[in-house]
């Protein structure tokens, strides 16, 4: 495979992105912290960020966009854009899951990595990553079990019980993560990484479409990992 251009998108948290990707190097990448909802300024990143890259949608080889978890506003989003422009343009999307994006970044040498997201709420989202290394050399990292949501006291009685010794923690909100720790009497290597996820979901997206792990429109899917308000709050109508 010759060069390929990668869009990658990341709508799953506020601090949404946008990057731009030549193989794994990033060319261009976009992002704001402001109050408005990262879905509702996306387009506005987007025309930016072709325009100083001199580039046209047409021009990707592919799409590769946060499935989740996150925002389901803004996941929704998201992956409705990968959708539209991989039907228009005839290209392959890779789905990269938000933890997995924050897992990458991570530059520990323990054999597991546990990144951990705000998902609000009093809640976390995380999962255990373990390193791998594969026959071309190539470290990869691999989700063990399930992505899952807890309490901060839940998360930590989940590490205990599973016995990790060799891991460590990666998470953008290296403090609320610190502090759930302290108030747990747990004692773990936290490393502080990016909430910009897009060039980390790029990366990951081109080695996928490497590897053949791509899909099309039809089958690329949310990981929400829990349900919206709207379903939580849904009450049945009363039989008659």
């Amino acid at each position: 495979m010759g060069h390929v251009l990668t869009l990658a998108l990341d709508t799953s948290s506020p601090s949404g992105s946008l990057a731009a990707l030549r193989n794994a190097d990033v060319i261009g990448s976009v992002s704001s912290a402001t109050g408005e909802i990262y879905s509702s300024r996306m387009f506005r990143h987007l025309d930016f960020l072709l325009s100083e890259l001199s580039l046209r949608l047409s021009d990707f080889d592919l799409f590769a966009v946060a499935s989740g978890p996150g925002s389901f506003t803004g996941l929704r989003v998201g992956l409705a854009a990968a959708k539209g422009w991989s039907e228009v343009y005839r290209k392959p999307i890779a789905a990269i899951g938000a933890l997995e994006a924050i897992a990458a970044q991570s530059h520990s040498r323990h054999q597991y990595v546990v990144p951990v997201l705000d998902a609000h709420r009093g809640q976390f989202y995380f999962g255990v990553y373990r390193r791998e290394e594969a026959a071309s050399g190539e470290r990869t990292l691999a989700l063990e079990g399930n992505e899952c949501v807890m309490t901060p006291q839940e998360f930590f009685d989940f590490l205990k019980s599973r016995a990790l010794r060799d891991f460590s923690i990666a998470t953008p909100a290296r403090f609320l993560v610190a502090d759930a720790a302290s108030r747990n009497e747990t004692i773990a290597h936290i490393e502080e990484v990016s909430a910009i996820l897009a060039p980390y979901v790029g990366r990951l997206g081109h080695q996928r479409a490497l590897r053949g792990e791509v899909v099309d429109s039809l089958k690329l899917d949310a990981n929400y990992v829990r349900r919206s308000d709207a379903e939580l709050h849904w009450k049945a109508p009363k039989q008659a």
